[in-house]
């Protein structure tokens, strides 16, 4: 393929995912990057930069544009008195730990294998999305000591493997240990800085074999869909926002979650075949 067409259906391609993921995001409240990493890999797949380190590619993209929206998103969440700092802190030398050894496992996997963690993490994120319900409890207050010792890294340590911020799993722990809905997705979103951060460092300094990467990827982050998506995703997110507004959240989140089963049994059979 030529390389101004190779661009050019590259550009088309991450606009329209861009759009998709601002849309979602604002309608169901939820991160971008459980989106973004199964879209980025079926684009760059379907141009022909299929290989070993595509997977790699596509959670370090993903993490750097959960930078832009976990930024903005605490911000927005802030000004409303939202965000629960003292959770922050307590839990971000954990997740930023995590996040760094993501990197380090990330970095050492080939795609087959993060195809297999992606699917099967997602799946999990999906089934509770679909069967959770708001009055599950494990306990009143949010772990502390070895428990929290133990959680933060895991939290970083698997949003790197999905290439995503702090939602997916931080909005679960949170609401399980009985931290308001609201509260729980305002701090999340300070959860996907400290994951994002530390690993997009990272990931930029983190070579990659010659002529596996598509054009002008830094690292492992490709820079044209980073910057593509979150200018689509900065446009399209508040028509998401208005959307739910008319719409049942809980079904939408439902309908969400079956979908992302299909998106995870997906990656699973491609990482199988």
């Amino acid at each position: 393929m030529p390389e101004t067409t190779l661009l050019l259906s590259m550009g088309a391609m991450l606009l329209a995912i861009g759009a998709f993921a601002g849309v979602l995001a604002g309608l169901l409240g939820v991160g971008g990057g459980i989106v973004l990493v199964p879209a980025f890999f079926y684009a760059f797949a379907g141009l022909g930069y299929e290989s070993p380190q595509l997977m790699q590619i596509c959670l370090a993209t993903s993490l750097a544009t959960i930078i832009v929206t976990s930024a903005r998103s605490v911000l927005s969440h802030d000004r409303k008195g939202a965000v629960d700092w003292a959770v922050l802190r307590g839990w971000a030398p954990g997740i930023a730990l995590g996040a760094l050894a993501g990197v380090l496992v990330v970095a050492q996997l080939r795609t087959t294998v993060l195809q297999l963690i992606f699917g099967g993490l997602a799946l999990s994120v999906a089934l509770y999305m679909v069967l959770g319900r708001s009055h599950w409890r494990l306990g009143e207050t949010m772990p502390s000591g070895w428990r929290r010792a133990a959680m933060a890294p895991a939290v970083g340590l698997l949003s790197v493997l999905m290439g995503i911020g702090g939602g997916s799993f931080g909005v679960p722990i949170m609401t399980l240990h009985g931290v308001a809905m609201h509260r729980a997705v305002a701090t999340a979103a300070g959860f996907g800085l400290l994951i994002a951060l530390p690993s997009v460092m990272g990931f930029l300094l983190t070579p990659l074999p010659a002529g596996v990467a598509p054009p002008m990827t830094l690292g492992s982050v490709n820079l044209p869909a980073f910057l593509l998506v979150i200018a689509m995703t900065l446009l399209t997110a508040p028509l998401g926002a208005a959307l739910a507004h008319r719409t049942d959240a809980k079904r939408l989140k439902r309908v969400f979650g079956a979908f992302l089963i299909l998106v995870a049994l997906n990656m699973l059979r491609k990482a199988l075949i």
